[in-house]
């Protein structure tokens, strides 16, 4: 399902469980019903209330937003980091140029095709990415340099694998989930108080009252969804951030 239908069938749910319990509760009221009647404490509270879960929201909003860019920024190195091997390789001879390009190539091909779902379902990397990336390491290492032009694209060449392999280690580490399940708790049991305190400030049944008690909800909504949506570093499908590998090599 498309993550945009999914957030219209939130807003529109949230919407119309709000309009629908404001509809039938105005029509159980009595005639002697008086909406001025309602404490100044209980808005004061009212407000209060909003303002502490409008902050964490937002903080909530700031983590996983953080911990996005920041696996954005560990794909591109990776990606980058590869991308110099091949490249650079260019000064090795033939043979030993070819394979380390095809490890390289091999390597990239595993990450996007089968470890890349992986690791959004199961926040794991794969036993076979490990040994691909080994392998291009291996090729790097046993190289023995026949000039000094050769030499002088050794080091940085071992310098590239290991920026690679340290961006792959950061992209273990943060492959999960970013917010745990108590956080989640939290964020729900406050949205489901916060649009449940709106019906103690005695709203009625008028256009404005009904259109601001829907958007109201449909905001809530719409921003648990948005952390939803970036509770995965990685994003939720392969082609979310896998750009810097597809743009740099041809899989």
């Amino acid at each position: 399902m498309s993550e945009w239908l999914v957030l219209v069938i939130a807003m529109a749910a949230a919407c119309a469980v709000v309009l629908s319990i404001t509809v039938l509760r105005e029509r159980r009221v009595g005639e002697d019903f008086d909406p001025t009647e309602t404490p100044d404490v209980i808005e004061y509270m009212t407000m209060m209330i909003g303002v502490v879960y409008a902050i964490v929201l937002g903080l909530a909003i700031a983590g996983v937003w953080e911990a996005r860019t920041s696996a954005q920024d560990t794909v591109r190195a990776e990606a980058q980091a590869l991308h110099e091997v091949s490249e650079r390789v260019q000064a090795y001879a033939p043979d030993a140029r070819d394979r380390i390009r095809k490890d390289v190539d091999a390597y990239v091909s595993q990450v996007v095709r089968k470890e890349w779902p992986v690791m959004l379902e199961e926040g794991r990397l794969t036993d076979r990415g490990t040994e691909l990336l080994d392998k291009v390491r291996q090729d790097v290492t046993a190289y023995q340099p026949r000039d000094d032009h050769e030499s002088q694209s050794y080091q940085p060449l071992l310098d590239q694998v290991a920026a690679a392999d340290a961006a792959r280690n950061s992209r273990a580490q943060n492959a999960g989930p970013t917010m745990p399940g108590v956080v989640w708790f939290g964020l729900i049991a406050g949205a489901l108080v916060a649009v449940g305190l709106i019906f103690t400030l005695q709203i009625r049944r008028s256009a404005r009252e009904l259109l601001l008690a829907g958007l109201y909800s449909a905001l809530i909504a719409f921003l648990l969804f948005l952390i939803w949506d970036f509770n995965s570093p990685f994003g939720h499908e392969v082609d979310d951030v896998t750009a810097p590998f597809t743009d740099l090599f041809a899989i």
